[in-house]
Protein backbone atom coordinates (compact mmCIF):
# COMPACT_ATOMS: atom_id res chain seq x y z
CA UNK A 1 0.00 0.00 0.00
CA UNK A 2 1.54 3.46 -1.14
CA UNK A 3 1.81 6.53 1.57
CA UNK A 4 -0.72 9.20 0.41
CA UNK A 5 2.07 11.64 1.62
CA UNK A 6 5.44 11.75 3.31
CA UNK A 7 5.15 12.85 6.39
CA UNK A 8 8.60 14.67 7.23
CA UNK A 9 9.63 17.43 9.89
CA UNK A 10 10.86 20.64 8.67
CA UNK A 11 12.71 23.16 10.86
CA UNK A 12 11.56 26.27 9.79
CA UNK A 13 13.44 28.76 12.60
CA UNK A 14 14.52 32.18 10.83
CA UNK A 15 13.43 30.17 7.66
CA UNK A 16 10.67 32.70 5.28
CA UNK A 17 7.31 31.30 5.11
CA UNK A 18 4.49 33.14 2.99
CA UNK A 19 1.41 33.92 4.23
CA UNK A 20 -1.42 35.11 2.51
CA UNK A 21 -4.88 35.62 4.05
CA UNK A 22 -6.10 37.50 6.89
CA UNK A 23 -9.24 36.19 9.39
CA UNK A 24 -9.38 33.37 11.77
CA UNK A 25 -7.64 30.64 9.62
CA UNK A 26 -4.84 32.78 8.62
CA UNK A 27 -4.17 33.82 12.53
CA UNK A 28 -4.37 30.34 13.43
CA UNK A 29 -1.33 29.38 10.75
CA UNK A 30 0.08 32.31 11.62
CA UNK A 31 0.59 30.82 15.43
CA UNK A 32 1.54 27.64 13.89
CA UNK A 33 4.29 29.51 12.34
CA UNK A 34 5.58 31.89 14.96
CA UNK A 35 5.79 28.57 17.61
CA UNK A 36 8.18 27.04 14.47
CA UNK A 37 10.06 30.14 14.57
CA UNK A 38 9.99 30.69 10.75
CA UNK A 39 9.58 34.47 9.27
CA UNK A 40 6.60 35.70 7.77
CA UNK A 41 6.69 37.10 4.32
CA UNK A 42 4.24 38.50 1.81
CA UNK A 43 3.13 36.34 -2.01
CA UNK A 44 6.97 38.67 -2.88
CA UNK A 45 9.33 37.29 -0.56
CA UNK A 46 11.34 34.41 -1.38
CA UNK A 47 10.69 31.46 0.10
CA UNK A 48 10.17 27.47 -0.31
CA UNK A 49 7.17 27.34 1.62
CA UNK A 50 3.74 29.28 1.24
CA UNK A 51 0.65 29.17 2.89
CA UNK A 52 -2.81 30.81 1.17
CA UNK A 53 -5.94 31.60 3.73
CA UNK A 54 -8.44 33.03 1.21
CA UNK A 55 -11.33 32.49 -0.45
CA UNK A 56 -10.77 31.65 -3.72
CA UNK A 57 -6.65 30.54 -3.58
CA UNK A 58 -6.45 29.16 -6.94
CA UNK A 59 -5.26 32.19 -8.95
CA UNK A 60 -2.04 32.75 -6.12
CA UNK A 61 -1.14 29.42 -5.42
CA UNK A 62 -0.84 28.96 -9.77
CA UNK A 63 1.71 31.85 -9.42
CA UNK A 64 3.31 30.49 -6.68
CA UNK A 65 3.77 26.84 -7.85
CA UNK A 66 5.19 27.81 -10.88
CA UNK A 67 7.96 29.88 -8.74
CA UNK A 68 8.92 26.18 -7.63
CA UNK A 69 7.16 27.44 -4.07
CA UNK A 70 5.36 24.05 -2.25
CA UNK A 71 1.80 25.14 -0.94
CA UNK A 72 -0.92 24.49 1.48
CA UNK A 73 -3.72 26.03 0.73
CA UNK A 74 -6.60 26.11 3.57
CA UNK A 75 -9.27 24.07 3.12
CA UNK A 76 -8.15 23.16 -0.46
CA UNK A 77 -7.23 19.95 -0.46
CA UNK A 78 -7.00 19.45 -4.15
CA UNK A 79 -4.83 22.38 -4.41
CA UNK A 80 -2.29 21.63 -1.53
CA UNK A 81 1.59 20.02 -2.07
CA UNK A 82 1.36 19.84 1.60
CA UNK A 83 -0.66 19.91 4.98
CA UNK A 84 -0.49 20.76 8.26
CA UNK A 85 -0.97 18.39 10.73
CA UNK A 86 -2.74 18.11 14.46
CA UNK A 87 0.25 18.16 16.68
CA UNK A 88 0.66 16.65 20.17
CA UNK A 89 3.99 18.71 21.54
CA UNK A 90 5.82 17.13 24.31
CA UNK A 91 9.11 18.73 23.32
CA UNK A 92 10.99 17.67 22.15
CA UNK A 93 8.76 14.65 20.84
CA UNK A 94 6.08 15.90 18.24
CA UNK A 95 3.61 13.88 17.08
CA UNK A 96 1.84 14.70 14.34
CA UNK A 97 -1.88 13.03 13.16
CA UNK A 98 -2.73 14.26 9.46
CA UNK A 99 -5.74 12.89 7.14
CA UNK A 100 -4.02 14.61 3.91
CA UNK A 101 -7.03 17.74 4.02
CA UNK A 102 -9.56 14.90 4.23
CA UNK A 103 -10.72 15.88 7.63
CA UNK A 104 -9.15 18.17 9.59
CA UNK A 105 -11.88 17.37 12.61
CA UNK A 106 -11.06 13.76 13.04
CA UNK A 107 -6.88 14.46 12.87
CA UNK A 108 -7.91 16.91 16.03
CA UNK A 109 -9.92 14.57 17.79
CA UNK A 110 -7.08 12.31 17.43
CA UNK A 111 -4.84 14.73 18.47
CA UNK A 112 -7.19 15.09 21.84
CA UNK A 113 -7.23 11.57 22.52
CA UNK A 114 -3.54 11.44 22.49
CA UNK A 115 -3.03 14.52 24.67
CA UNK A 116 -4.69 12.43 27.56
CA UNK A 117 -2.54 9.29 26.83
CA UNK A 118 0.73 10.83 25.99
CA UNK A 119 2.72 12.08 29.99
CA UNK A 120 3.37 15.66 30.29
CA UNK A 121 6.87 13.89 30.99
CA UNK A 122 7.52 11.88 28.06
CA UNK A 123 9.83 15.17 26.64
CA UNK A 124 11.90 15.02 30.05
CA UNK A 125 12.49 11.03 29.14
CA UNK A 126 13.64 11.98 25.94
CA UNK A 127 16.43 14.43 26.80
CA UNK A 128 17.14 11.85 29.38
CA UNK A 129 17.72 9.04 26.74
CA UNK A 130 19.89 11.38 24.66
CA UNK A 131 21.88 11.96 27.90
CA UNK A 132 22.41 8.78 28.56
CA UNK A 133 23.81 8.30 25.42
CA UNK A 134 27.92 7.68 26.38
CA UNK A 135 26.97 6.05 29.17
CA UNK A 136 24.77 2.92 27.53
CA UNK A 137 27.69 3.01 23.91
CA UNK A 138 29.58 2.27 26.93
CA UNK A 139 27.96 -0.65 29.02
CA UNK A 140 26.53 -2.18 25.00
CA UNK A 141 29.11 -1.70 22.97
CA UNK A 142 27.43 -4.08 20.21
CA UNK A 143 24.29 -2.11 18.94
CA UNK A 144 22.20 -4.56 18.62
CA UNK A 145 22.70 -5.75 22.55
CA UNK A 146 22.04 -1.64 22.96
CA UNK A 147 18.86 -1.40 21.03
CA UNK A 148 17.44 -4.65 22.55
CA UNK A 149 18.29 -3.11 26.34
CA UNK A 150 16.54 -0.18 25.54
CA UNK A 151 13.65 -2.07 23.88
CA UNK A 152 12.92 -4.13 27.11
CA UNK A 153 13.77 -1.08 29.22
CA UNK A 154 10.52 0.49 26.94
CA UNK A 155 8.31 -1.53 27.36
CA UNK A 156 8.91 -2.31 31.14
CA UNK A 157 10.85 0.12 33.53
CA UNK A 158 11.32 3.17 31.27
CA UNK A 159 7.21 2.44 29.58
CA UNK A 160 6.99 5.84 27.52
CA UNK A 161 2.80 6.00 28.75
CA UNK A 162 3.72 6.09 31.95
CA UNK A 163 4.89 8.90 34.09
CA UNK A 164 8.74 8.80 35.02
CA UNK A 165 10.35 11.36 37.74
CA UNK A 166 13.15 13.07 37.13
CA UNK A 167 16.46 10.51 37.10
CA UNK A 168 14.32 7.21 35.86
CA UNK A 169 16.96 6.85 32.77
CA UNK A 170 19.64 7.13 35.57
CA UNK A 171 18.31 4.80 37.82
CA UNK A 172 17.35 1.97 35.32
CA UNK A 173 21.12 2.08 34.47
CA UNK A 174 22.85 1.94 37.68
CA UNK A 175 19.91 -0.85 38.45
CA UNK A 176 21.88 -2.86 35.68
CA UNK A 177 20.13 -2.00 32.66
CA UNK A 178 20.42 -5.65 31.49
CA UNK A 179 18.54 -6.80 28.27
CA UNK A 180 16.24 -9.39 30.19
CA UNK A 181 14.06 -11.60 27.66
CA UNK A 182 10.49 -11.01 28.06
CA UNK A 183 8.21 -12.96 25.99
CA UNK A 184 4.29 -11.45 25.62
CA UNK A 185 1.63 -13.94 24.31
CA UNK A 186 -1.44 -12.15 22.57
CA UNK A 187 -4.65 -14.35 21.38
CA UNK A 188 -6.14 -12.01 18.78
CA UNK A 189 -9.63 -12.08 17.98
CA UNK A 190 -9.54 -10.33 14.63
CA UNK A 191 -7.01 -10.17 11.58
CA UNK A 192 -8.06 -6.45 11.25
CA UNK A 193 -4.79 -3.89 12.55
CA UNK A 194 -7.46 -1.50 13.91
CA UNK A 195 -8.55 -4.04 16.11
CA UNK A 196 -5.52 -4.14 18.05
CA UNK A 197 -5.72 -3.31 21.81
CA UNK A 198 -2.85 -0.20 22.28
CA UNK A 199 -0.85 -2.84 24.97
CA UNK A 200 -1.02 -5.33 21.71
CA UNK A 201 -0.27 -2.30 18.66
CA UNK A 202 2.69 -1.08 21.67
CA UNK A 203 4.16 -4.66 22.02
CA UNK A 204 4.32 -5.06 18.69
CA UNK A 205 5.90 -1.68 17.82
CA UNK A 206 8.79 -2.13 20.28
CA UNK A 207 9.60 -6.19 19.67
CA UNK A 208 12.99 -7.07 18.78
CA UNK A 209 11.17 -10.45 17.53
CA UNK A 210 7.48 -11.43 16.50
CA UNK A 211 6.71 -15.26 16.94
CA UNK A 212 3.31 -16.19 15.00
CA UNK A 213 1.06 -18.65 14.17
CA UNK A 214 0.63 -19.63 11.11
CA UNK A 215 -2.68 -18.12 10.53
CA UNK A 216 -1.69 -14.73 11.34
CA UNK A 217 -2.56 -12.22 8.59
CA UNK A 218 0.47 -10.50 7.24
CA UNK A 219 -1.48 -7.30 8.09
CA UNK A 220 -1.14 -8.01 11.62
CA UNK A 221 2.68 -8.62 11.34
CA UNK A 222 3.04 -5.60 9.64
CA UNK A 223 2.31 -3.50 12.66
CA UNK A 224 5.38 -4.39 13.86
CA UNK A 225 9.08 -2.76 13.93
CA UNK A 226 9.98 -3.01 10.26
CA UNK A 227 13.59 -4.01 11.47
CA UNK A 228 12.01 -6.89 13.73
CA UNK A 229 12.64 -10.97 12.61
CA UNK A 230 9.64 -12.51 12.33
CA UNK A 231 9.39 -16.13 13.19
CA UNK A 232 6.60 -18.53 12.42
CA UNK A 233 6.08 -21.72 14.74
CA UNK A 234 3.78 -23.94 16.19
CA UNK A 235 4.04 -22.96 20.22
CA UNK A 236 5.39 -20.16 22.02
CA UNK A 237 8.88 -20.54 22.13
CA UNK A 238 10.20 -22.15 25.05
CA UNK A 239 13.50 -19.93 25.90
CA UNK A 240 13.16 -16.38 23.73
CA UNK A 241 16.52 -14.32 23.32
CA UNK A 242 17.05 -11.67 25.29
CA UNK A 243 15.27 -8.57 24.46
CA UNK A 244 11.10 -8.05 24.12
CA UNK A 245 9.55 -10.92 22.23
CA UNK A 246 5.92 -11.16 20.96
CA UNK A 247 3.97 -14.68 20.36
CA UNK A 248 0.69 -14.11 18.02
CA UNK A 249 -2.12 -16.77 17.53
CA UNK A 250 -5.52 -15.85 16.44
CA UNK A 251 -8.08 -16.87 19.07
CA UNK A 252 -11.34 -18.15 18.46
Amino acid sequence: MSLAALPIFVKLAGRPVILIGEGEAANAKRRLLERAGARIVDESGEAALAIVAIEDPAPIVARLRARGILVNAVDRADLCDFTLPAIVDRDPVLVAIGTGGVSAGLAAALRQRLEAVLPASLGGLARALAAARPAMRSRWADSGARRRALGAALAGPLDPLADHPAGAVERWLQDGGAPTAILLRFSLTSPDPDDLTLRQARALAQADRVFHRADVPASLLDRARADAVRIACDAVPAAPEAGLSVYLEMGA
